[in-house]
């Protein structure tokens, strides 16, 4: 997300009207991978209104990188991906999370089976990410995705996306294996200029096809996407989740069974 715009969020206003009585627990699934999760705590902790340790929000973390690759998953590759995930999420719930995030864009592909697995809210990062365009940019029509290439092939932003009245943009075939490159250049740790360039250079390529508004719809992307600009606003949905986490636990919005 460019500053300018997500500077409209004013993302703290209200939260110091809430007593501690009043926070909620965020369960984060987490690990997949380890720099977005966190990424995505940073900005948790950025977004809230504190003056005191105690202001912040209480967060149950389950970092666990060995969940298996999402993409073989998809792929049918590996059948153990949403077994793992629906037991985080039964070990967050057990451990006293009020609602659900997951830092992966991609595993929610298996949302379905994680909220089964548990009683309580569970907030998708995909469907956040969508509404925020509203909040953002709500004349926009077409949605450049940035996501990974399992992501992209099960649709599930570009349900997201049409549901909203929108039209989705994806890369082409040679765009996106260089994404997936970049994506995972950035998990191995690189966080160069010449692979910001290159997240960069796609990103234009969808705002060329016709995009006015990008969603970078995998969580490595926000980390070396952070205050760059863009002819485009820009929706990290690493942002928006953390965003909706604090305003979650703070209480600035109502857990709903629609999020369950």
């Amino acid at each position: 997300m460019c500053k300018e715009c997500y500077s409209r969020r004013e993302p703290s206003s209200g939260c110091e009207l809430m007593t501690e009585s009043m926070d909620k627990t965020a369960g984060v699934m987490g690990g997949m991978g380890p720099d977005a999760t966190v990424d995505f705590m940073a900005k948790v902790i950025a977004l809230t209104d504190s003056g005191r340790d105690q202001d912040h929000v209480h967060m149950i973390v389950d970092h666990d990188p060995t969940v298996p690759n999402r993409q073989e998953a998809i792929r049918g590759e590996d059948s153990d991906v949403a077994d793992r995930l629906a037991a985080m999420a039964r070990r967050l719930q057990d451990a006293g999370a009020d609602f659900l995030v997951m830092v992966c864009n991609t595993a929610h592909v298996f949302v379905d089976t994680i909220r089964e697995a548990s009683s309580i809210p569970f907030i998708s990062i995909v469907d956040e990410s969508v509404r925020e365009i509203e909040i953002l940019c709500p004349s926009a029509q077409k949605v450049g995705l940035m996501a990974t290439d399992g992501c992209i092939d099960t649709g599930i932003y570009q349900q997201a996306v049409a549901a909203s009245g929108r039209q989705a943009l994806v890369p082409d075939s040679d765009e996106m294996a260089r994404l997936m490159d970049l994506i995972h250049a950035v998990k191995a740790g690189d966080k160069s200029a010449k692979i910001t360039q290159g997240m960069e250079s796609v990103a234009n390529r969808l705002v060329e096809k016709g995009a006015d508004v990008l969603i970078a719809g995998c969580t490595e992307i926000p980390i070396v996407f952070e205050g760059r600009n863009f002819p485009v606003p820009v929706v990290a949905s690493t942002n928006v989740l953390a965003q909706r986490t604090v305003e979650l636990a703070k209480g600035v919005r109502p857990l709903t069974s629609q999020e369950s």
